[in-house]
């Protein structure tokens, strides 16, 4: 080999790592915006507090559009971004038509399962949450009528219903729990004005609680629902300063150490199944000088307990998403 050659290869390896180091993560999020105080936001924080720990960047885009969601993964593979993480459930089809064709980029998909080897599936056991904050929905209410307002009506919807239900009964079997959805349609997840509507129905049927599960939805429950002098309960991302001493608690999704982690992990992450619940921390309620003086002692006890029960599988929370059904609700 003449000095030459071996110039020539030794700049191309160089220029092969140093490509592979200017690697950036991308992080699509999914409709509603990445400022839906809520999922997408969650999102967003896990991202930024790994580039502010790291000094590095990420891409990122808001998809307008459904027909955007297969387009964003690809012109991100194509430009090297690796890993690339979405954000909720309806990238699952995209991604099982785009994985395959970049077998060495790294995914991660959030809220939904897609089998293949370079994609890591992260999902939650939102119905363990969700059963905490209804036990603290009962405790809190005096109407003994608590409700429940979801986006978009799917399954994973309908799991924090149960499983909200559920804590809701364990406290008080006499309660009555009202569960509407705010749409069938992606729309659903980003219309506070429907959010609102459904509220005021609920307040008019006797609800003093109110948990919203419903993305940018959810900002108009919380909103109505402190202009009504009810209470609320925010979801993913802790909701609790948008009206201080109004949201009694937030049942804390963490979408952000689930982007977090994907981000630190990098393109050699593990893939795979991935499932955050709270033995490891995946969700929990929210405490914090917003709501404090809501949340009694006995409450907070109570709580933890379950809490810690939950976790060790001392109690078992019903997950809708094994058989559709729902001991403590009907839909």
């Amino acid at each position: 080999m003449t000095m030459m050659q071996k110039f020539l290869g030794a700049t191309a390896a160089l220029a092969l790592s140093a490509g592979a180091a200017l690697a950036e993560p991308a992080l699509i999020f999914d409709l509603g915006g990445k400022f839906d105080k809520s999922f997408n936001e969650a999102a967003f924080n896990g991202a930024k507090r790994w580039a502010d720990e790291t000094g590095n960047s990420f891409r990122e885009i808001e998809l307008q559009s459904e027909a955007q969601r297969e387009q964003a993964l690809r012109r991100f593979a194509e430009s090297g971004a690796n890993p690339i993480v979405m954000a909720g459930f309806a990238f699952a089809d995209a991604l099982g038509q785009v994985a395959a064709d970049y077998p060495d980029t790294a995914f991660t998909i959030i809220d939904m399962v897609v089998d293949a080897p370079n994609v890591r599936s992260v999902v939650f056991n939102e119905h363990e949450g969700s059963y905490l904050v209804g036990m603290m929905a009962a405790k809190a209410s005096e109407s003994g009528t608590v409700g429940f307002i979801g986006g978009m009506d799917i399954p994973l919807i309908r799991k924090f219903a149960c499983g909200y239900a559920q804590g809701v009964m364990a406290v008080n079997p006499d309660a009555t729990v009202i569960a509407n959805m705010t749409g069938t349609t992606p729309a659903a997840w980003n219309d506070p004005v429907k959010g609102s509507e459904l509220t005021k129905a609920q307040i008019s049927q006797g609800a003093d609680v109110v948990y919203a599960a419903a993305g940018g939805t959810g900002v108009g429950v919380l909103q109505t629902a402190a202009d009504e002098d009810i209470l609320s309960i925010g979801v993913d991302s802790n909701q609790n300063y948008l009206h201080s001493g109004k949201v009694l608690t937030s049942m804390m999704k963490r979408v952000d150490n689930a982007v977090y982690q994907a981000f630190t992990d990098g393109p050699g992450m593990e893939t795979g199944f991935n499932v955050m619940g709270l033995a490891n921390g995946g969700v929990g309620y929210a405490l914090d000088e917003h709501n404090e003086a809501l949340v009694s002692a006995e409450m907070k006890t109570a709580v933890d307990e379950a809490s810690a029960a939950i976790a060790s599988g001392d109690l078992a929370v019903h997950d809708y998403m094994s058989d559709d059904s729902c001991p403590a609700l009907s839909f």
